[in-house]
């Protein structure tokens, strides 16, 4: 089962191990992960849980499509490496990953 980390906001970092075919932003929901509020429940239309995916992995990662990116718009500080983490869908590839949440959603 891959591992993914969760650096939240408060400088606590959770490393969970989460099943393959879930998302990111499921990992993070399941487990309490404080930040990934998740209020569409994965739908793509709202921006609650975006990350930033650490830097390394970011080109491992499948190229956003439109309607991420016009999600990410409206999300709090977007950068390069902003994701939505409804849409990274958890595979052995990104056993390791890690994402910062940003410093408030919505």
């Amino acid at each position: 089962m891959p591992k993914i980390t969760y650096l939240e906001n408060n400088g606590n970092s959770k490393t969970i191990d989460v099943s393959n075919g879930l998302t990111v932003m499921e990992g993070a929901v399941q487990n309490d992960i404080q930040g990934i509020d998740a209020d569409c429940g994965g739908g793509m239309a709202c921006a609650t849980c975006h990350v930033y995916v650490n830097e390394e992995w970011f080109d491992k990662l499948p190229k956003k499509e439109d309607g991420e990116e016009d999600m990410l718009d409206m999300a709090f500080e977007p950068k390069k490496n902003s994701r939505l983490s409804c849409q990274l869908i958890v595979s052995d590839e990104l056993d390791g990953l890690i994402v910062s949440i940003p410093s408030k959603q919505g």
